[in-house]
This record gives structure tokens, sequence and C-alpha cells, in this order.
């Protein structure tokens, strides 16, 4: 009995890929292999995490709700691991070492290194291995003369208004209602965005005009495989694939201190704490009368040297030596430590909380 030929569909009119070309894509078995991503992930997943938005604007095909999942796992995975391990940071710094790990410019250099790679325009006939996304036209930015979007400032009380002025919110404000890294979050809510009734249907006239960038779009499937592979993986894998992608990238977090006054932040730390005033004694020098003078400097708080620093004058290696007790105190790091999410759903575990500083020093 002869077989009725396969429909044939235009594939010109789907904004994306349709999920049944996923399985014939050489490109994301090669992906799915690559990132040794679990057999219970299926490539038509893998395929949606490839679609952006801005290339398909239903949300039963683009990467939206994934992006979600995962943005909120990465979110909690690097700040438990930074605060566990660095219970001392200040809060500026968690804010830098979140965005260095799960930043945007992060997460783009990621996909990046797994080769994905961005097609020229999003359309139905593309290979579903590549990213689908439109981008931003080159040189237009949406703050003139600037290249890219300026922080919105909090606006002034209703007295300071006739006098221009803004408000900047401090440190503290930024911890409730902003991103993981201490930014405004600009929720948009488009009434546009509503699917159609039909796969051939799914047209958008507004989401036309809908643009992104390739870092932006990049991020944004990393975190959508993130969530793809808790949810069919599983936590344990979703947390496997963390540790080996993201927490496995060296940091150097010393480097992300920025002291204005570190004689004097130090000297409130010590009243704080308890500790005797800190006292800044030299170490040893070399070539004093020459031009090229060596100072070693310790600070001291009693009998117990907090740091030293090493400068061309007795003031520059004061600073070191303070700069250094602080970055001593701070970048404290318990020996054995274990994140909540270790024990997450593990009867007994034996949990232990880790310890809550009092936090940084207000100067």
């Amino acid at each position: 009995m002869p077989t009725s030929p396969a429909p044939k569909f235009n594939l010109r009119k789907h904004p994306s890929p349709p999920p049944s070309l996923a399985a014939a894509s050489a490109k994301l078995c090669a992906l799915h292999s690559r990132l040794s991503l679990s057999s219970r992930l299926p490539i038509e997943t893998l395929a949606r995490c490839l679609v952006d938005p801005t290339a398909d604007p239903d949300l039963s095909f683009n990467n939206v709700s994934l992006a979600i999942l995962g943005n909120d796992l990465l979110g909690n995975y690097a700040a438990e691991a930074i605060l566990c391990r660095y219970p001392r940071l200040p809060t500026i710094v968690v804010f830098a070492a979140m965005e260095g790990y799960i930043g945007p410019k992060t997460l783009a250099s990621l996909a990046r290194e797994w080769g994905i790679e961005v097609a020229a325009e999003p359309g139905g006939e593309v290979d579903p291995g590549y990213l689908q996304c439109k981008r931003v036209e080159a040189g237009n930015s949406e703050v003139p003369g600037v290249g890219g979007l300026l922080r919105k400032e909090v606006p002034a009380l209703e007295g300071e208004k006739s006098k221009g002025k803004v408000f900047r919110r401090g440190i503290a404000g930024r911890t409730m209602d902003d991103s993981h890294f201490g930014e405004d979050v600009v929720i948009r809510r488009d009434s546009d965005d509503v699917s159609g009734s039909g796969r051939g249907a799914r047209t958008n006239r507004n989401n036309e005009d809908k643009r992104t960038t390739v870092e932006a779009a990049s991020s944004e499937f990393v975190k959508a495989l993130l969530g793809a592979v808790y949810l069919h993986a599983g936590r344990r894998a979703a947390k496997q694939f963390f540790n080996a992608h993201f927490l496995s990238r060296k940091l150097d977090v010393g480097s992300m201190f920025d002291f204005r006054q570190p004689t004097r932040e130090l000297s409130r730390l010590c009243a704080r704490e308890g500790f005797e005033s800190p006292v800044a004694r030299i170490m040893s020098e070399t070539g004093r009368m020459s031009r090229t003078p060596v100072f070693l400097v310790g600070v001291f708080s009693g009998s117990e040297k907090m740091g030293e620093g090493a400068g061309a004058s007795l003031d520059e290696a004061r600073i070191r030596a303070a700069v250094a007790a602080l970055k001593g105190w701070y970048l404290y790091s318990p020996l054995e430590f274990r994140v909540p999410s270790d024990v997450e759903g593990v009867e007994e575990s034996g949990w232990k909380p880790v310890m809550i500083d009092g936090g940084e020093v207000v100067s």
C-alpha cells in the first residue's frame, strides 16, 4: 500500500525553525554532546533555548520562560557560593563578584566558548543550531551621544525638584529591588506580546521593531539552558552544570576593592571589633638617601600584625599596609563550608549555618 507523502511546510512563513527539525540538526547534536548534557534533555528543548523573543514572540517557542528560571538559579547559586566562601565581603564587592561570575559579558563569553554562532537573520529555514535573534543596527544608541543606556536616578523629593537635584540610592537600597548586580531593573509590560492562534499565524507587528544585541541574546541563551537542565535533568544536574561552567572560572576578588581612605576604615574596623588601635611601624628600609628608596611598613594592633606593604615613601607603604590589612579581614574564608543548595532535600544533613558578619565599615 503506497504511503502518502509527508506534508510540505513553507518554512519561510515561520519566525523560527519548527521543533520537528531539531533532531536533524548536526549543530544541535554536536552542542548537546560538547556540553555533556543529560540524555533526559530533549534536543527540541535545546533548540528552543536558542530562540530569542525578538526572533519569535510566541512564548511556547522562545526561551523566555526558561531564561527566567535560569536567571533565578544563577543568582541563587552564585550568591550562596560567594557569601559562604567570603562572609565578610562588602556589598559593593559582592555585586562586582556576581557580575564577574554571571554577568552579561561573562555569559556571552561562555556562549562563544561553547561554539554558539548567531544567525544572520532568524527564520524557519535557518538551521536550529544557530542562535536566532534580531540584531540591533549598529550606531543606534538609545541615548544620544552615549553608546549605551544611562542609569536612571531616583527622583528627588518635592522640595528639591525645583533645584534640579536627584538622589542616588545607597548600597543598602540596591539589595532590595534591583538585579543581581545592584542595577535598576526595567520592567516592560507590553500587551502586544500575546502569541497568535497557530504556528503559521504567529505574527507580531510591534515585535518587528524589537531588536537585541548579540551579547544580550547569548546571555539569555545560557540562562535558558541552565533552566532547561534543571527542568529535565533535575536539581543535582543543574548544580553540577553550574559548578563546571561558572564556579570553575578563576575570579580575582581581591582586585575588586577600591578603598578611598584605608587608614581611616582600618581604624574604625578595629574600634568596632574591640581591637587595639592600629599602629604603623617601619619593618625595614633600603636606599633612604637614594633616588629609589623602598620602605616596608607593617600595621600592628597590639602585638598582632594585621598587614604589611612596601612603597617608595613612608605614606605609600603605610597606605598599602592598611589596604592589605583590610583585604585580609574582608577576604576571610572558612576552611570548610557548605552552601544551602548542597543539602537541599537531604534529610539529617547536619547543616551548619555559615558565619554572619557585622558588615563592612562605613567611613
